[in-house]
């Protein structure tokens, strides 16, 4: 008997015990509607204006649509096209891969390099030497100081130097001649390249526990590089994630700096990238459903980056 009725106190308690569970999520959400009414507005203008065109423009690469008629569905037309009949597009896929393997990792390496150096001064020095470096990225036009560096006449800074120097004999018109074009458009990203990625890493670098420090020296760190793997990184992961994506979209979206310096389309198309291709079919051409597919590439490669350095940011401190 005494059996019996502990197992019927048992089954109550586990009848009485699903309704407060119940009952404590409801007083949970209750209690989080504020933040998520605050977060409302957010979600309906990042969906509005970024999760549907994005979907829509996926959709737009299945069809022929030149924005006078109604698109009609194509197929997989656009993408055979675009990767086997569209010759520059492979070059512009090209100079933007190389744009991304060069810049995407070296300026994200600077951009924690200057934060990491930087952050070991005080005060208002530290604010002036922060926005000494990131000022070119806020200056819309800042790369067009540039035109006057790279001026394809004597008078250019440049080629004036050079000519100084003995080292050339005559003026070099530099973003005009092929072999000049792509690398000198990676220098000047490069120098704009300190932007809101190395500010997120100022920002990580200030967040660090300092008992840190003086735990790790207990453990037997014993320089500042152990330090800057074994604890600084690992401690601002999110910040490092954060920086990551940001190159890796500067990087792959370059189209300002190669058509205002080189000029679109420019010289055998040595500086052209996917974006201002896509730029061409898409506000030139009007063949919207092509340049769908020209941006569903670049945003198919941009996540497959992005998945593959959140992989390797995870290795980061072990």
């Amino acid at each position: 008997m005494n059996e019996v009725k502990e197992i019927g106190t048992v089954q109550k308690t586990k009848r009485v015990r699903a309704p407060r569970a119940l009952g404590h999520k409801e007083h949970r959400l209750g209690n989080n509607t504020a933040s998520y009414l605050m977060l409302a507005p957010y979600f309906i203008l990042f969906t509005l204006f970024t999760i549907l065109p994005v979907l829509a423009s996926i959709v737009l690469s299945f069809t022929d649509f030149n924005m006078l008629e109604w698109p009609h569905f194509v197929g997989w037309t656009n993408y055979i096209r675009l990767l086997v009949n569209d010759d520059l597009f492979i070059v512009a896929l090209k100079n933007t891969l190389l744009f991304a393997v060069i810049t995407g990792p070296i300026s994200y390496l600077m951009c924690l390099l200057f934060a990491w150096v930087i952050n070991e001064f005080k005060g208002k020095l530290r604010a002036f030497l922060t926005l000494i470096f990131y000022a070119p990225s806020i200056c819309g036009n800042a790369y067009m100081i540039w035109q006057i560096i790279l001026t394809g006449d004597r008078y250019g800074y440049l080629n004036g130097l050079l000519l100084k120097w003995d080292i050339i004999n005559e003026a070099i018109i530099w973003m005009k001649t092929e072999k000049y074009v792509l690398p000198l458009l990676i220098v000047v990203q490069l120098w704009l390249s300190l932007g809101t990625g190395f500010l997120s890493f100022i920002a990580g670098l200030q967040t660090v526990d300092k008992s840190l420090y003086e735990a790790g020296a207990l453990d037997g760190i014993k320089n500042r590089w152990q330090e800057l793997w074994y604890i600084t990184l690992p401690a601002m992961k999110p910040q490092l994630m954060f920086g990551a994506v940001m190159q890796i979209t500067q990087s792959f979206a370059i189209a300002d700096i190669s058509i205002q310096l080189a000029g679109n389309p420019s010289v055998n198309y040595a500086g052209s990238t996917v974006v201002t291709h896509l730029l061409d079919y898409g506000t030139v051409r009007f063949e919207m459903g092509y340049a769908s597919a020209i941006a569903t590439i670049l945003f198919l490669l941009m996540v497959g980056t992005n998945k593959l350095v959140q992989r390797l940011l995870r290795r980061v401190g072990e």
